[in-house]
């Protein structure tokens, strides 16, 4: 990792952008409904240090390497964190593609070194992150202290908590009804961490992108991941790191019914086609079992 990232709060911060043009103008569109005040300097006002005082970063735009290096100098003696648009020898951080869900913040970097690769792989995210993602990450928020208090328990907490970002709750705040997603939010901390077992049976042969988004979900929320020794790694990757794995000869029928009556949530990559005996077999058992398959190439 040649670059860490990190996430500014913004609240009732200072983020200064000197220069004009479009680059100018771009930095400023990436603060646009977020809590800080931007404040915009061209000229010579751009030189004095006292402009930037109490900024958390500044950025500055433009083609004058005088202005360039008199404002860059000016953050600095401010002791404010630097950005010159396409002159990463004199930044201190680099602007990434950002994914701005209100709540939820995703980004992609590059180090400054390909900014067209990052836009693209940005894109490709954010076709996985719904609009109303934040909102479901403000519902969480708003609940998190009655969480803490109900489920003491960390473990409890989490398996409550994956459940309820892929629960009715989370569907209605995405759906932007947050007095319906509270109700349902409460009514399901009411019930606890009681959770039925599912199965549910995903192409695992890949590329990654093929999924659908209800298949990375799910591989996201496993508990036990069962796969074939041949699944695409890049799939295998997109379930949590802490998923307890199984080698498909320990996860026959009887185990994979017993996980789910513990109420386990229970993924089988699969790269060869679904066997109509176990699904048989969990289903007679009372075990709920999905198929997701692939999106067509």
């Amino acid at each position: 990792m040649d670059s860490f990232p990190a996430y500014f709060p913004l609240t009732g911060r200072k983020v200064v952008i000197a220069g004009s043009g479009d680059a100018a103008d771009a930095k400023a569109r990436l603060f646009e409904g977020s809590p800080a005040t931007i404040i915009r300097l061209d000229g010579h006002e751009a030189y004095l240090p006292g402009a930037y005082t109490g900024a958390i970063l500044a950025f500055i735009a433009s083609q004058d390497e005088v202005f360039v290096q008199a404002a860059a100098g000016a953050a600095r003696a401010a002791r404010v964190l630097v950005n010159v648009v396409d002159r990463p020898e004199l930044c201190d951080f680099n602007t990434p593609a950002v994914i701005d869900r209100g709540e939820v913040v995703a980004a992609v970097g590059t180090g400054g070194s390909a900014p067209v690769l990052a836009t693209m792989l940005r894109n490709d995210i954010e076709a996985q992150v719904p609009e109303g993602t934040g909102r479901v990450a403000a519902l969480l928020k708003k609940f998190q202290s009655e969480v803490r208090g109900a489920l003491p328990a960390l473990h409890e907490r989490r398996a409550f908590l994956r459940d309820a970002v892929l629960g009715e709750a989370a569907q209605a705040a995405r759906d932007g009804d947050m007095e319906k997603a509270g109700q349902l939010f409460r009514e399901a901390l009411a019930k606890g961490t009681a959770r039925k077992g599912v199965v549910r049976f995903i192409a695992g042969k890949g590329p990654a992108d093929l999924l659908t988004l209800r298949a990375s979900r799910a591989l996201g929320a496993a508990d036990v991941l069962v796969l074939d020794g041949d699944a695409e790694p890049e799939v295998v990757r997109m379930a949590r790191r802490d998923v307890e794995r199984l080698d498909p000869a320990q996860a026959d029928a009887d185990h994979l019914v017993q996980l789910a009556r513990e109420g386990r949530q229970i993924v089988r990559l699969i790269t060869h086609a679904v066997d109509p005996a176990l699904v048989h077999a969990l289903t007679q058992a009372g075990v709920a079992v999905e198929v997701l398959p692939a999106a067509s190439a």
